[in-house]
């Protein structure tokens, strides 16, 4: 009598939990390429909770007849077994256990039971389980503790353990391999990868297990005969990126904080994340930079590549790096250097933007002296051009010509426009005050770089870049996409692109020139080499290339110091000619054309197809852009050379180096030269704009600080 009331008392104070263990419910995410089906990464916790009728019968049997014979009968616990677990508890004696499925399942699944051996964790069990019986159906039971189980090789429930085994999945699985399954629950460590004694041991469990399921009634003894034991797959390596694997994942987890997304929500929260890279092009990608650049290449010789799909913000593929487990800190989207001459397409934005036209005179001699710049400001190889319209100003990369239409536009219209075009305002405002400011002092990434150049592909709609395209979870599927918001007028975005297209044609870009189709793109070159950049896109896509060192020191590859010209544009090249082929040729909008007589000043806009650029005649798609005889003397040059030739930085100092910093190149890189690099990667480059410079310093993620180098073209 006494124990029935004891039992009355524990029954009464011993409710079903309210909550469920989170590991028992947890499920890792799966991250995929772009087209939704290719894995490209498994996040967190092995599982993927798989309904009951999506379990074949054979492995539900299998399972009962290793575990609980008696499952469908018995009321959720066994007498017999309890008075053995309890008499190992108390005796401290390791005795055979005589848990049922469903008190498994109550120990695995409820919040408050730990898997501790005392007496009154063993009575709590068994309440629960009874509790669970009278309430819930067995299928219910059996479907949560087939979800729940850890079968070994790091696979939590059947349908993981389905594919860990054998690659299948759950619904696929043959009898053989159904009965396998069920034989590793008991020892999952010991059977999860069995060789010698412990494969023995397996093939003896399992036959065991098979030879339950014809006591039980569950298959025929010449089904049975007919089984034969599985052939399991080889174990995965747990997941260590490989390539470019681990760049993209970092950029994906970013995103997803970003998002309000927390690692708990990845590694147990199922999700099914799609990213935006295209599997193809970021193998295009990778191509392109190992293929191009000799195998001599110095090793802190850094190459990013990033593509952006004007219409979307999506970045469809970029270059992270040679190898993730030896630098973390990826070339496309942490890395900001100088933007060198590419950032002159914005400075033209802002004039167009602001009154005035491709037709503008500015100067082009050189040197130029400006007020508030300590020294004058010379161009590449110290051309000079006279006074020169915007389009031969951009595809000569003239530097005296930004620097003057820099001062007539207004600085803070030019940081203005740069902002819009999706460049961070703390990237910006450091130089806003420098002269230099057009030439590209400020520092920016490769997917910065490119996502701004996309905004002149889209006809002057800006969408931020971004490398998720859908999030799928418990409560539905979140479609991302940026709604594009309109920075600049369509005639200006078109104007651009016409100067572009001049530099990919017959200007400093030629290198990148596309056989099939119009590009548009700017090169770009800082002093002493410290950065070369390629910038350009097509109508359907937007890619930015840029190489720097670790040091910011002069980039050398075979002996030659490197501007945007040479393998920036080759890089350039080679993946747009991969990534573009099959596709449809797509023509650029054709220039903003007035038509106006009258010549227009030389300190007032001009006007594409004014008289002064060269014909009376609006200009069209394209038509060649008249040269104006440089000035002041005829046997000054007319143009810079093709590889945009460096010149020195107005703002460096004459004296030289202290003698810590060693002015010999690295004994693995070729000899840069003359000159000392931009900086050495503590902040120490020079130039006339104080704030960010150029470089990812020691490789760490920490950008190097100080005043950023002039760049030359």
């Amino acid at each position: 009598m006494a124990l029935l009331g004891l039992f009355a008392v524990a029954w009464a104070m011993t409710p079903i939990p309210e909550s469920t263990q989170a590991a028992a419910t947890a499920q890792g995410s799966v991250i995929y390429y772009r087209d939704g089906r290719t894995v490209l990464a498994k996040q967190g916790v092995n599982r993927r909770a798989v309904a009951l009728d999506k379990v074949p019968r054979h492995l539900r049997n299998a399972v009962i007849a290793a575990e609980n014979r008696s499952f469908y009968q018995d009321q959720g616990v066994s007498l017999r077994g309890t008075a053995r677990a309890v008499w190992s508890t108390v005796s401290g004696r390791q005795l055979q256990g005589g848990s049922t499925i469903t008190q498994q399942m109550v120990r695995n699944y409820y919040s408050g039971l730990s898997q501790e051996r005392s007496a009154v964790r063993k009575l709590k069990e068994i309440m629960i389980s009874l509790k669970v019986d009278r309430s819930k159906s067995k299928d219910w039971v059996l479907e949560q503790y087939l979800n729940t189980i850890y079968f070994g090789r790091g696979a939590h429930g059947v349908q993981a353990a389905a594919d860990a085994y054998f690659r299948k999945d759950v619904s696929d699985l043959t009898l053989s391999e159904g009965a396998y399954l069920a034989t590793v629950i008991q020892q999952p460590t010991r059977f999860a990868d069995p060789r010698g004694d412990d494969l023995a041991a397996a093939r003896s469990r399992w036959s065991w297990v098979v030879g339950g399921m014809v006591t039980t009634g569950a298959i025929t003894p010449a089904e049975a005969a007919k089984a034969g034991f599985p052939k399991l797959k080889k174990p995965r390596d747990v997941f260590e990126p490989e390539g470019q694997e681990g760049y993209m994942l970092d950029q994906v987890m970013a995103e997803l904080r970003r998002r309000g997304y927390t690692d708990e929500d990845v590694n147990q929260g199922g999700l099914k994340i799609v990213s935006t890279f295209d599997k193809k092009l970021m193998e295009a990608a990778e191509r392109a930079v190992t293929s191009v650049l000799p195998e001599d290449t110095p090793k802190k010789v850094r190459t990013g590549l990033a593509a952006v799909d004007p219409a979307t913000g999506e970045v469809a593929a970029f270059y992270g790096g040679r190898d993730y487990d030896a630098n973390k800190f990826d070339n496309a989207f942490s890395a900001e250097v100088p933007a060198g001459s590419t950032f002159k397409a914005y400075v033209l934005a802002a004039a167009l933007e602001n009154g005035l036209g491709l037709g503008t005179r500015v100067e082009g001699n050189s040197p130029m002296r400006v007020a508030s710049a300590p020294e004058a400001i010379p161009n590449s190889g110290g051309a000079s051009y006279g006074r020169v319209d915007l389009v031969r100003a951009m595809r000569h990369s003239v530097n005296t010509a930004f620097v003057d239409l820099g001062q007539k536009v207004g600085l803070d219209k030019v940081t203005e426009a740069a902002e819009a075009a999706g460049i961070p305002v703390d990237q910006l405002t450091p130089h806003q005050a420098a002269p230099t400011l057009p030439l590209g002092v400020a520092s920016v990434s490769a997917v910065q770089n490119a996502s701004g150049f996309a905004v002149f592909a889209a006809d002057g709609v800006h969408r931020r870049a971004h490398v998720i395209r859908s999030i799928t979870g418990t409560e539905g599927k979140l479609k991302i996409t940026e709604k594009g918001e309109r920075v600049f007028s369509e005639r200006t975005a078109a104007d651009v692109t016409y100067a572009l297209t001049q530099v990919v044609t017959g200007g400093t870009g030629t290198a990148a020139r596309l056989h099939d189709r119009p590009a548009a793109g700017k090169t770009g070159t800082t002093d002493e080499s410290a950065s070369a950049w390629f910038t350009g896109f097509t109508p359907q896509l937007s890619v930015a290339v840029d190489m720097f060192r670790d040091d910011n020191k002069p980039v050398v590859v075979g002996g030659a110091a490197q501007s945007g010209g040479q393998y920036p544009a080759q890089i350039w090249r080679a993946f747009m000619a991969e990534a573009m082929a099959g596709k449809p040729v797509e023509t650029f909008p054709e220039p903003s054309s007035h038509g106006h007589s009258a010549p227009s000043t030389d300190d007032t806009p001009g006007h594409w197809g004014d008289p002064e650029v060269g014909t009376g005649d609006p200009g069209h798609w394209g038509d060649p852009v008249p040269e104006e005889p440089a000035s002041p003397t005829p046997d000054e040059p007319t143009a810079p050379a093709p590889d945009e030739p460096d010149v020195p930085d107005p703002g460096r100092p004459t004296a030289p180096p202290p003698p810590d910093e060693p002015t010999v190149p690295a004994p693995d890189d070729p000899e840069p030269g003359p000159g000392d690099g931009t900086g050495d990667g503590t902040g120490t480059g020079t130039g006339t704009g104080t704030g960010t410079g150029g470089g990812s310093g020691d490789g760490t993620g920490v950008e190097s600080t100080g005043q950023a180098a002039v760049p030359v073209g």
